[in-house]
C-alpha cells in the first residue's frame, strides 16, 4: 500500500496520545473503584482485569506491532479493526464501566447520568438494529467508498473513522448483551435476530473486500485482510453468541423450574 505522509508524520503523536489515554482510563477506573468501595461493597477485581484487557486490546490497534503496521499494511489494519471495533468492546462492556460510574458519582450527578441514559435518543441508538446499522453500515462506508483512502490522507478523518469504529462497536455490543446498565431491554429473540443479520452483513462485506479491495491496496494483501475479517470476525462473534445464549438460558431456567414444581403440586 502506498505510504501516506500525513499519517506517517502524525502517527507517533497518535500512538503516544492513545497510550496516555489508556493509562489515564485505567487510573480513573481504579479511582472509581476506591470511591465506590467507600459507599458500597468492594468492586470485583475481575472487572478491573477486564477493563485493563479491553483498554490494552483497543490500544493495540495503534501501538505495538499491529499498530505500527496498521496504516501501511491492510492485513494489520484489519487486525486492528477486529481489536478496536469487536474484541475490545466485549471486554470493556463486561467490566461494567457505567455501573461503576454511577456508584462512584455523587447522587446528584448519578441521577443526571441516569436521566441521560433514559432519554429517547439513548433508547433509539441502543436498539440492536439501529446499533447494527451504525456499526456495519459504517464499515461499508469505509471499505466500499473512497473513505479508506481519504482517511490515510487526512489525519482528522483518520481519527474520526477510528473513533467511530470503536464507539459503534461498543454500542453494538451493549445493545446485544446486558451486562452493564442499559436504558431499555429488548427481548432475547429480538437481539438474536439482530445479531444474525449483522453477522450476515459483516460476512458479505468481507466477501466484497475479497472480490475488490479498497483502492491503493494490493490485491493479495486485500484478500488476506478480507479473509482475516471473515474468519477472525467469526471467532469474536462466537464470544458474543455464547454470552447472549448463556444469559438467555439463565433467564428461562428459573421459569422452567417453577413450572415443573407447579405441575408436580397439582
Amino acid at each position: 500500500m502506498e505510504h501516506y505522509h500525513a499519517i506517517h508524520e502524525y502517527f507517533p503523536l497518535i500512538q503516544n496520545t492513545v497510550i496516555m489515554l489508556a493509562v489515564l482510563s485505567i487510573i480513573g477506573y481504579i479511582g472509581a473503584m476506591a470511591v465506590s468501595a467507600r459507599k458500597f461493597t468492594s468492586w470485583p477485581v475481575r472487572r478491573l482485569l477486564l477493563w485493563v484487557l479491553g483498554v490494552a486490546t483497543a490500544a493495540g490497534a495503534f501501538a505495538g506491532p499491529i499498530g505500527n503496521m496498521s496504516h501501511e499494511n491492510f492485513i494489520a489494519h484489519m487486525a486492528g479493526h477486529l481489536l478496536l471495533g469487536m474484541l475490545a468492546p466485549i471486554f470493556l462492556a463486561c467490566s461494567k464501566p457505567m455501573t461503576l460510574l454511577l456508584r462512584a458519582l455523587p447522587t446528584e450527578y448519578a441521577k443526571k447520568v441516569s436521566r441521560l441514559l433514559n432519554t429517547n435518543y439513548a433508547k433509539m441508538i441502543t436498539n440492536p438494529f439501529v446499533a447494527s446499522v451504525l456499526n456495519i453500515g459504517g464499515l461499508f462506508l469505509i471499505y466500499q467508498t473512497g473513505l479508506y483512502v481519504w482517511m490515510h490522507v487526512s489525519i482528522l478523518l483518520f481519527i474520526i473513522v477510528h473513533l467511530h469504529v470503536f464507539l459503534a462497536g461498543y454500542l453494538f455490543t451493549i445493545s446485544l448483551i446486558y451486562v452493564d446498565v442499559t436504558s431499555h431491554r429488548y427481548a432475547y429473540w429480538y437481539r438474536a435476530i439482530a445479531l444474525v443479520v449483522a453477522l450476515g452483513f459483516h460476512k458479505a462485506l468481507s466477501k466484497l473486500i475479497y472480490q475488490s479491495p479498497p483502492a491503493m491496496v494490493p490485491v493479495d494483501e486485500g484478500r488476506s485482510g478480507a479473509m482475516l475479517m471473515y474468519y477472525g470476525g467469526d471467532i469474536v462473534d462466537l464470544i458474543l453468541i455464547v454470552i447472549l445464549c448463556f444469559h438467555w438460558y439463565k433467564s428461562i431456567t428459573p421459569e422452567k423450574a417453577q413450572s415443573r414444581k407447579a405441575s408436580m403440586q397439582k
